[in-house]
């Protein structure tokens, strides 16, 4: 049996270990959600490529997990690539904004992409971005939108805030390029971003298609998975899943509970 490593800032990462459990029911699940250092989005690039590579040392030598998948947009964005570098050996798997699906999606050409500053800033969102917009045989636009405040609405549950934001930055999207058509394909470029699609369909309409990360990602571990034998003495030998937070892990066990249905008790995990 396979133990997965999964970490997030927050609890966005939950939505990535939902469709992980779907897809590998047979697997133990460590989830960590970096609390006391959340949210990912506004920190600078040093700071969170720090994070991810404590988190990761953390997880692989006190539990010795089989794989890591980096279950948060902005970390991928800033850290993983370093993180692959320090562990060549050990399989690592992230999560990007679901540009290319979008892209093949799309009816218009215009899609929207709401993610973090983090994300949206990086250079391997600019490069993934200008690659399928100069490689697209039609016309094809990605229109960004830097959604500050929106994973910290989500963490803390603020339903107001989550509406009033969703708003805010779906109106930017749309009047982003009125020289072009409609968008009709938005990318939620983050993790947390999943938990408030009620709120972003009743403003985008049925007509928007909403594009997540979840299940490529889960059937992209599963792949990698196969590969690796079975070690029966690892951590947490019997299916399921360990929730850990470097932070309070309350709000973690609630949300795991709420969002997955999930009874499992929080654990303080200091990295």
């Amino acid at each position: 049996m396979k133990t997965i490593g999964v970490f997030d800032s927050g609890v966005g990462g939950l939505s990535v270990l939902r469709a992980l459990l779907a897809e590998i029911p047979q697997a133990h699940f460590v989830y960590l959600a970096d609390g006391a250092h959340a949210p990912y989005g506004e920190r600078s690039p040093q700071q969170i490529a720090e994070r991810a590579h404590r988190i990761t040392e953390g997880l692989r030598h006190h539990f010795g997990i089989d794989a890591l998948v980096v279950a948060c947009n902005t970390a991928t964005a800033l850290a993983i690539e370093g993180l692959r570098a320090e562990h060549a050996d050990w399989p690592i798997v992230g999560v990007e904004p679901a540009l290319k699906p979008a892209a093949a999606l799309t009816r218009t050409g215009h899609v929207g992409v709401m993610a973090t500053r983090g994300t949206v800033e990086s250079e391997r969102y600019s490069r993934l971005r200008q690659r399928l917009e100069s490689g697209s045989d039609s016309p094809l636009h990605f229109s960004s939108q830097a959604c500050d405040g929106l994973a910290d609405a989500i963490e803390r549950d603020d339903k107001a805030a989550i509406q009033s934001l969703c708003k805010r930055y779906w109106e930017m999207l749309k009047t982003d390029r009125e020289d072009l058509p409609a968008i009709d394909t938005l990318v939620l470029g983050c993790t947390h971003y999943l938990f408030a699609a009620d709120v972003i369909r009743a403003l985008t309409g049925p007509e928007v298609a909403l594009v997540e990360t979840g299940v490529p990602v889960a059937k992209r571990t599963q792949a990698v998975l196969k590969d690796l034998p079975d070690r029966p003495h690892a951590s947490g030998s019997h299916p399921g899943v360990t929730l850990l937070s470097t932070g309070d892990p309350e709000p973690l066990a609630r949300a795991a509970l709420r969002w997955l249905g999930l009874n499992v008790p929080g654990q303080q995990f200091i990295c």
